[in-house]
């Protein structure tokens, strides 16, 4: 019985997509639109399709380019956004994390800070605390652990 050995030189990385120099052109021009969205209107109420429809792309190339070329999702960079910015404004002492919570796209701020913990590993009130003004996300972090 012949055994089937598959051709070393036809592997593939499974993680690294082969695409089109046009596919990949398309997909970061979509990725960069949609960040300099993200980026501009992170407090206001982002969805994905809302976004696709504004880059004029389908839901699923969005999320491809998001995947490929950003590594990452759409919920991901925008939470990622809204924490930068929040630890940011929490740095400045005379804002409430009510505030803030709002200022970044939340509504609740119970959501805001359990998602604010989740994603830097400390309470706004304690990255307030351990900042002393400094918007040092990495050092906060580096407290927290």
């Amino acid at each position: 019985m012949l055994a089937l050995i598959p051709y070393a030189g036809l592997r593939r990385t499974p993680t690294v997509p082969t695409h089109r120099p046009s596919t990949i052109h398309h997909r970061t021009a979509l990725f960069e639109d949609a960040i300099a969205i993200v980026e501009e209107e992170y407090a206001s109420e982002l969805s994905l399709d809302d976004i696709a429809r504004r880059v004029a792309s389908s839901r699923r190339q969005l999320q491809r380019a998001y995947a490929e070329i950003g590594n990452t999702t759409f919920r991901e960079h925008l939470t990622r956004v809204r924490m930068e910015r929040a630890a940011g404004l929490l740095a400045d002492k005379g804002l409430t994390v009510r505030e803030v919570a709002r200022r970044v796209g939340y509504r609740q701020p119970a959501q805001f800070a359990k998602a604010f913990r989740r994603h830097l590993g400390v309470a706004p009130s304690d990255y307030r605390a351990r900042s002393n003004g400094y918007h040092d996300v990495a050092r906060v972090q580096d407290l927290a652990a």
